[in-house]
C-alpha cells in the first residue's frame, strides 16, 4: 500500500497558484479488498525543510479537497506537503507519500510593480505585425532562484538569453479582460547567468485587439493597445534580490511575423528575422522605445487550470492532387492546431498553407470558414543552400486552425510529405475517461466525441475551431459538460471560465448571462433577450462540476451568479402568466428539420423548452442553497424555500399549459417528451405512462432517426430508458441513416458535426452558412454511453460512491468504461457469453476508500460492494 503525492486544488502544476490556503487531495493505492481510510496525517514543510505544520493523526475518511491544515501562505511562498494514512483495520500508518512542492504566485495587487508596455503608439484598424520587445540587465552574482510573472493584453511568448520560457502556447489565453487578466509563473533560474542577460517577448494581438466576431467581425473589442506585463524576480545566492520589470526602458521592433491572427493565420517573412534578438549584445540600433501604460484595472489572477500546449504531432496519411491541380495533404483526423514544415529553397520564395476540414468536389472546401482566411504564408530565408544547410523549419506563432486537409501552395521542388506535420493544440488537461464496445461504429462515434472536445477546449470551451467564431457559447458547454468531465479533468479550466461568466453576468443590470463568455457579441444580438438553455449554464454547469468533482467551493463561489439567474427567471415568469413567454428562443437549436438558413426553426415550442429549464434550474438552485446553508457558507433557508416554491409554481403552470391529462404535449416532438420525462415534469402516473408511450411511438414513426437539436439530444436516450424503452434508445444509437449519430461516422467523420447533415449523402457540404465539422454539442450522447451502456456512474457527488448499473442491448456483445475518479480508477463492463440466451458477466473495479451500489439487469435487488475487483454473473436473454 502507498499514498500518492498530494495535489493542490485542481492544479496539475502547482507553481504560481493563486490560493493562500489550497485544499489537498491524495489517493491510496492498495490491493486490499474493501479498504477504507480511517485517518490521515499531513506534514507541511518550508522550502528549507523546516516543518511549518503537522496535523498529527486526524480521524477522517476524507482524502479529496481536504481543507488546508497549516497557516495561510503569502505571495511567493514555497511549501512541501506529504501525507500518510491509516486503514480502518490497521494500527500502523502507511509509509509517507512523496513530498509535493507548491508555490504561490503574486497574491496581492501591491506585489505588482511592473507596468504594461506597448509597442503601439498609435492605434490602427489594420492587422499588426508581431512585436519584439527586449530589455538588457546585469546580474552581479550567482542566482539561487528566479521567477518570471508575466501576462499580456494579447498573446505572448517569452525568451531569456535566446531560450524559450516554458512550453505554453497562446498565453495568457482568453479571459474577460476588462474583469480578469490571467498571468503565468515560470521558474527561469536555469536561464540566467552572472553578467549580462536579456529578457524578450514576442507580442501578438490574439483575442485582445485582433478581429473577432461574425461577418468580418471587429477589432479592438477590449482596447487599442497590445501590451506586455512582466516581472522577473531574482534571488541571489547570498539572499539579496533584484527585480527586472516592464517599464519605459524596454525597446521594441518588428520582426518576421508581419501579421499573426486568430482567424486569418500568419504571414512570416524569414528574411526579416533578427538572429539573437533576445540575447545580450544584440544591435538595437533602430529599435524604438515602448510606451508605458497605467496599471491594469482588471484583477490579475493566477491560472486555475493548465495552459494550452502542443500535445501531439500528426503525420499526413495521404497526398492528393485536386481536379484543379492543387496539392492537398490529408492528416486522417480533423484536428486543431497548425502545420510545422521543413523546407529549403531560394530566398523570397513564398509558400502558402491553406486549411479546411473537408473536401468538396475534390477541392479544399473553405466556404464553411466564412470570413476566416485560415491561411499561413511563409517566405523563405534562403540562406545556406549552397552548403546543403538550408533547411528551414517553420511553425506559426499566434494562430490556430481547425482542419483535416491542408493545401500546400508553391512548394519549392518535389514535396516530401514527411517534411510536414500537424501540431495539435489544446488545453493540456489529463484524460480521465474511456469507453469501448463491440460495435466499431459506436467506438468511432465515441472517439469523434473525444477528438472534437479536445479541439474545442482551447483555453475556453469553444463552439468550433475553424470559422470566424471560436467563441465560448454557453449553451454548448451546458449540455456537454457531463460528457466532458467524464472524459477529461476539466475542473480547473471550467472553474476559471465560470468566474469569467460570473464577472460578465453580474456586470449586467438584468443579471442574465451572456450568450458567449468572454462576451464579444453584445452589439451583435442586442435585442435577443435572455435565452434558456444557454443562460442556464450559470446554474447547471457549477452543479455538474460539483457532481463530478465533489467541490462544494465551486457552488459557493458561483452562488451569486447562480442566484442572479434564478432571480431573473422569477422576473421573466412574473411578466407573463406564471410562464416565461418570449418572441424568440434559441430553444432546440438545430432541429434536424430546420432549414439550412434558419437553424432556429425548431418543431418544439421555444417557450416549452424555456419553462422546462426554468423548473430544472430552480430545483437545482434550491438544492444548492440547502447544501451551502448546511455547510455554513450561506443562510440559504430563505433561498432554498424561495426557489423551491418558484419551481413548483412553474411546474404546475407547465402541466396545465403544455400537458394533456393523457400525457400528450403541446409540442408533439422527441425533444418535448424528452424534457418532460427527463426533468420529471409530468405530475400523474397517467401522464407519465401516456408520455412514455407517445415518445416511443414518435421514435418508431421516425424510423429511429434522431429528431432533436441541442436541447433534446443529451436527454433523448435517458428519456427512453426512463420510459421503459432502453432498446429503442439502442435502436436510435445504432441507426445509420441521416439524421443519426452514426450517419456522420459512415461518412468518414472523425469529429462530431454541428449539423446532423453537415455533409449531405452525396458528399456535398450543407448549404447553410453555419456548418462546422467540429462541434461537440451533439456528442453529449457519450454521457449515456458511459452511464447506461457500460453502466459506470457516480452515485454521490465527487464519485464518493459509485453506481454500477449496465443496461445491455442493441445486439452489443460487450461494453466497458473506465474513469479516473478522485479516489482512483473505477471500471465497469459486461460481456455476453453464449448465444442469445446466455450468461451476462459483469466486471467492476472500485477504488480504495469508497463503495459501490450494483444493479444487475436480472431484477435482483440492489446490493453494495467495497473496493477491489468484482465479477458477477446472471442469465441473459437478448431483448431483440
Amino acid at each position: 500500500m502507498h499514498v500518492t503525492p498530494p495535489t493542490f486544488e485542481h492544479h496539475r502544476e502547482p507553481l504560481g497558484i493563486g490560493e493562500s490556503a489550497p485544499r489537498l487531495s491524495w489517493r491510496t493505492v492498495t490491493d486490499a479488498t474493501d479498504w477504507r481510510q480511517a485517518a490521515h496525517q499531513v506534514e507541511i514543510t518550508a522550502a528549507d525543510g523546516t516543518v511549518l505544520a503537522g496535523t498529527g493523526r486526524v480521524e477522517s475518511a476524507d482524502s479529496v479537497l481536504v481543507p488546508w491544515p497549516g497557516p495561510h501562505l503569502g505571495s511567493r511562498e514555497r511549501v512541501g506537503v506529504r501525507v500518510r494514512v491509516w486503514g480502518d483495520t490497521a494500527d500502523e500508518p502507511s509509509p509517507w507519500s512523496r513530498t509535493t512542492y507548491a508555490e504561490t504566485g503574486l497574491l496581492e495587487p501591491a506585489d505588482w510593480t511592473a507596468r504594461p508596455v506597448t509597442p503601439d503608439h498609435a492605434p490602427t484598424d489594420e492587422p499588426l505585425p508581431v512585436a519584439l520587445l527586449r530589455h538588457d540587465f546585469t546580474l552581479t552574482g550567482p542566482v539561487a532562484s528566479a521567477r518570471l510573472y508575466i501576462t499580456a493584453y494579447g498573446v505572448y511568448a517569452a525568451e531569456i538569453n535566446g531560450e524559450h520560457v516554458g512550453d505554453h502556447v497562446l498565453s495568457p489565453g482568453w479571459t474577460s479582460y476588462q474583469h480578469r487578466l490571467r498571468y503565468q509563473t515560470f521558474d527561469v533560474t536555469p536561464l540566467l547567468r552572472t553578467g549580462e542577460n536579456t529578457i524578450g517577448a514576442l507580442l501578438g494581438e490574439g483575442w485582445y485587439t485582433g478581429r473577432l466576431g461574425f461577418h468580418g467581425g471587429r477589432r479592438h473589442i477590449y482596447g487599442e493597445h497590445r501590451a506586455l506585463l512582466a516581472q522577473l524576480e531574482i534571488t541571489y545566492a547570498d539572499g539579496t534580490t533584484r527585480t527586472v520589470r516592464t517599464d519605459e526602458h524596454w525597446r521594441t521592433a518588428t520582426g518576421p511575423a508581419l501579421r499573426s491572427e486568430i482567424y486569418d493565420g500568419e504571414v512570416y517573412d524569414a528574411r526579416r528575422e533578427r538572429p539573437g534578438w533576445s540575447t545580450p549584445g544584440h544591435d538595437t540600433a533602430g529599435w524604438a522605445p515602448v510606451l508605458e501604460l497605467p496599471a491594469p484595472r482588471a484583477e490579475l489572477v493566477a491560472p486555475t487550470g493548465p495552459p494550452v500546449r502542443r500535445t501531439q504531432t500528426v503525420a499526413p496519411v495521404a497526398v492528393t492532387t485536386t481536379p484543379s491541380g492543387k496539392t492537398v495533404l490529408d492528416f486522417g483526423q480533423n484536428l486543431v492546431g497548425r502545420l510545422r514544415i521543413r523546407v529549403s529553397g531560394a530566398a523570397g520564395h513564398e509558400i502558402t498553407l491553406r486549411h479546411a476540414e473537408v473536401l468538396e468536389h475534390g477541392e479544399l472546401c473553405t466556404r464553411p470558414l466564412r470570413f476566416a482566411a485560415a491561411t499561413d504564408t511563409y517566405v523563405l530565408r534562403g540562406e545556406g543552400m549552397e552548403t546543403g544547410q538550408g533547411v528551414e523549419t517553420y511553425e506559426p506563432h499566434f494562430t490556430f486552425h481547425g482542419f483535416r486537409y491542408a493545401e500546400i501552395g508553391n512548394w519549392p521542388g518535389p514535396l516530401d510529405p514527411t517534411d510536414i506535420e500537424a501540431v495539435v493544440l489544446h488545453t493540456d488537461m489529463a484524460r480521465t475517461g474511456w469507453f469501448e464496445c463491440s460495435d466499431p461504429l459506436v467506438n468511432q462515434l465515441h472517439e469523434n466525441v473525444v477528438q472534437g472536445m479536445r479541439g474545442n477546449f482551447l483555453d475556453v470551451p469553444t463552439d468550433c475551431p475553424q470559422r470566424d467564431e471560436r467563441m465560448g457559447w454557453t449553451g454548448d458547454i451546458q449540455v456537454f459538460a457531463p460528457t466532458a468531465t467524464f472524459l477529461h479533468d476539466w475542473s480547473g479550466m471550467l472553474t476559471g471560465w465560470l468566474r469569467d461568466l460570473s464577472a460578465e453576468q453580474l456586470a449586467r443590470p438584468d443579471g442574465v448571462p451572456p450568450l458567449v463568455v468572454p462576451d464579444v457579441l453584445p452589439d451583435t444580438f442586442p435585442d435577443v433577450g435572455a435565452q434558456a438553455v444557454w443562460a442556464d449554464v450559470a446554474v447547471l454547469l457549477p452543479w455538474t462540476l460539483y457532481q463530478r468533482f465533489g467541490d462544494l467551493d465551486v457552488l459557493r463561489t458561483q452562488y451569486p451568479s447562480m442566484r442572479a439567474w434564478g432571480e431573473a427567471t422569477i422576473r421573466l415568469t412574473a411578466e407573463g402568466d406564471g410562464l416565461w413567454r418570449q418572441d424568440f428562443q434559441l430553444g432546440d437549436w438545430l432541429d434536424p428539420q430546420a432549414p439550412p438558413d434558419r437553424p432556429g426553426e425548431s418543431r418544439t415550442d421555444g417557450d416549452l423548452v424555456a419553462n422546462a429549464y426554468v423548473i430544472r434550474s430552480a430545483e437545482v438552485l434550491a438544492e444548492v442553497a440547502g447544501l451551502l446553508d448546511g455547510a455554513g457558507h450561506l443562510d440559504g433557508k430563505g433561498d432554498a424555500a424561495r426557489f423551491r416554491a418558484h419551481a413548483q409554481a412553474v411546474r404546475e403552470r407547465f402541466a396545465d399549459h403544455y400537458v394533456t391529462p393523457d400525457g400528450l404535449l403541446s409540442s408533439d416532438t422527441q425533444t418535448a417528451y424528452a424534457l418532460a420525462i427527463a426533468f420529471s415534469l409530468l405530475p400523474t402516473e397517467r401522464q407519465r405512462r401516456g408520455a412514455a408511450e407517445r415518445l416511443a411511438q414518435i421514435v418508431r414513426r421516425a424510423s429511429f432517426r434522431i429528431a432533436t437539436g441541442f436541447t433534446g439530444t443529451p436527454l433523448i436516450c435517458d428519456a427512453l430508458c426512463a420510459a421503459g424503452e432502453p432498446q429503442l434508445a439502442y435502436r436510435m444509437l445504432l441507426e445509420k441513416g441521416c439524421p443519426s449519430w452514426l450517419y456522420p461516422v459512415t461518412m468518414g467523420a472523425t469529429t462530431v458535426w454541428e449539423r446532423w447533415d453537415s455533409m449531405l449523402p452525396d458528399g456535398t457540404v450543407n448549404p447553410g452558412e453555419m456548418t462546422s465539422f467540429n462541434h461537440y454539442a451533439l456528442g453529449a450522447v457519450a454521457d449515456w454511453l458511459h452511464r447506461t451502456v457500460a453502466g459506470l456512474a457516480a452515485a454521490e457527488p465527487g464519485w464518493r460512491r459509485l453506481r454500477i448499473a449496465p443496461v445491455p442491448g442493441g445486439g452489443l456483445r460487450w461494453a466497458r468504461a473506465a474513469h479516473d475518479t478522485p479516489y482512483g480508477r473505477a471500471e465497469a463492463g459486461w460481456r455476453i457469453e453464449g448465444d442469445s440466451a446466455g450468461t451476462l458477466v459483469v466486471e467492476t473495479l472500485v477504488p480504495p476508500g469508497i463503495r459501490a451500489e450494483v444493479q444487475l439487469p436480472d431484477g435482483r435487488p440492489l446490493f453494495e460492494i467495497g473496493s477491489g475487483r468484482h465479477t458477477f454473473q446472471c442469465p441473459y436473454a437478448d431483448p431483440a
